[in-house]
């Protein structure tokens, strides 16, 4: 899952939302540094993330992106998820994305000292562009296809990335559609689990 999901399925728990969001950059015992609470955060992101990458419709969505770009298929399907997310009426109904994104940044900039170096970097550009509020948008994720291209050593171009999307929208939107509340469901579980623990 990408960056909308991640901080949706924290739950409105705030230091959950921290470890949700840095866990990318939190590498091997670095995750013993941070307080209780977000450690949990950080192990409910990668259970986030290996219910994905396992579950049946990523791997359909994936198959989409596979022959142009192998492994990193799913990367761009996480995204892709995110554009779906952005524009469900179930998650945000009427304006309440915008302002999701705007209460997300809020708890975020709370714990800014925690976070680790390139986050927060990232997280720079991400509250100056607007990230989250803006995977709603073809634009959108077409930056943020070209974002990953720029992070990636063995990739050069995001055009056919975005041509699949738009080819196979329909297909990919389902995809989701039978994903999006299976997570949900386990991440409200997961979350739980760790809190009591």
């Amino acid at each position: 899952m990408n960056y909308l999901a991640h901080a949706y399925l924290s739950f409105d728990e705030p230091k959950i939302l921290v470890g949700n969001m840095i866990s990318d950059f939190v590498k091997g015992k670095k995750r013993f540094e941070y307080d209780d609470i977000v450690q949990k955060g950080i192990m409910l992101h990668r259970a986030i993330d290996e219910f994905t990458d396992t579950h049946a419709a990523t791997r359909q969505a994936k198959i989409f992106f596979k022959q142009d770009y192998g492994l990193y298929s799913g990367a761009f399907v996480d995204i892709v998820y995110d554009h779906f997310l952005a524009n469900d009426i179930n998650a945000f109904p009427g304006q309440s994305l915008h302002k999701f994104t705007l209460h997300t940044y809020e708890q975020l900039s709370i714990y800014e000292h925690m976070f680790p170096e390139k986050f927060s970097r990232l997280f720079y550009y991400m509250q100056k562009e607007n990230w989250l509020f803006n995977y709603q948008f073809s634009q959108g994720i077409y930056k943020s296809f070209g974002g990953l291209v720029r992070r990636a050593t063995y990739m050069h171009e995001h055009q056919t990335a975005f041509t699949i999307f738009e080819k196979n929208y329909d297909d990919l939107k389902n995809c989701y559609n039978i994903f999006f509340p299976q997570v949900k469901q386990f991440a409200i579980e997961k979350m739980n689990q760790l809190l009591l623990r």
